[in-house]
């Protein structure tokens, strides 16, 4: 009997999330992540970075969500032009959807410490449905289409605090020309967050990330972090939407250019019973090829 409710339950779960499938994946450790949503943040790093993520959401599910990311950024060497590349694969099922953008910035100052980014995304998004029954008469052959898109941000920082808002897609754009439900929707984000010292070895980070769909119900993620002996981060996070969970993060430097980190999330719905959560991992490398005419390179905790 347990094992039929949970195939029923698993079949209504991905039925019930493909209509949402082409939303872009959110991820817990948001904020070591933010080219993925936001094109301004390109070069905001001050030095090359390359930082890989793979996320398992709902383990322990047949056809759970399961997606990876990679991204590249720099700025180049006048400092307020800022390139990169991302890529995004996400499954669901028998649902594949892979993003290609380029992504590129342009900072201004407006202040002693902070600075005005303008960005823009560009590349293409990839949906292929595979059939795993020929038999079925509804879907008789698989799907690959290629769409381009495009997406624009806007990110205020110092190396204190940060706040940004972006549409990453700006399209709404019909991935299989009607023929069933598959349509990358159009989303809104806005973030923001600060470092505060609480002493000389600890510091507090808040953050926050939200997102609104068209056509899905609107999240927001509220998360807490802590800095130990600027090596360590651990912090705990809350997600707000028809499917919260709760999550946790640890991130420790291994070196000064390379940082690993590893998030878990549980949720809290109906849902909870029957799966083992969700598994994040990522890897950054930063190497300190410092581009800044100045000789020391301020930390950036964002």
């Amino acid at each position: 009997m347990k094992t039929l409710q949970h195939g029923i339950l698993a079949t209504l779960l991905l039925f019930g999330a493909t209509s949402l499938a082409q939303q872009l994946p959110q991820f817990t450790q948001y904020m070591f992540n933010t080219i993925s949503v936001n094109p301004a943040y390109a070069g905001s790093r001050e030095a090359l970075n390359l930082t890989a993520l793979h996320r398992n959401q709902w383990a322990g599910l047949d056809g759970n969500p399961v997606t990876s990311t990679f991204s590249v950024h720099t700025p180049l060497n006048n400092e307020r032009i800022g390139l990169g590349i991302s890529y995004i694969t996400d499954q669901l099922g028998f649902e594949n959807t892979d993003y290609v953008y380029g992504d590129f910035s342009y900072s201004i100052p407006v202040s002693f410490e902070a600075k005005l980014s303008f960005g823009l995304k560009a590349g293409f998004t990839n949906y292929r449905l595979e059939n795993p029954d020929v038999n079925d008469p509804f879907f008789t052959d698989n799907f690959n289409s290629w769409q381009p898109n495009f997406g624009a941000g806007v990110y205020l920082s110092t190396n204190r605090w940060y706040a940004g808002v972006s549409s990453p897609r700006i399209l709404n754009t019909d991935l299989n020309q009607g023929e069933f439900e598959a349509l990358e929707r159009n989303s809104y984000y806005a973030m923001g967050g600060l470092v505060l010292d609480l002493t000389l070895d600890i510091k507090f980070r808040p953050s926050f990330i939200t997102k609104f769909t068209n056509g899905a119900p609107a999240t927001y993620d509220l998360t807490a972090g802590f800095l130990f002996y600027e090596k360590f981060w651990a912090g705990a996070s809350y997600r707000f939407n028809d499917a919260s969970n709760f999550g946790a993060y640890m991130d420790y430097q291994i070196s000064k250019d390379i940082r690993v980190g590893y998030a878990y999330d549980l949720p809290t719905g109906t849902i909870r019973p029957y799966t083992g959560g969700t598994h994040e991992v990522i890897l950054i490398f930063e190497p300190r090829l410092v581009k800044s005419k100045n000789l020391y390179r301020s930390p950036r905790y964002f």
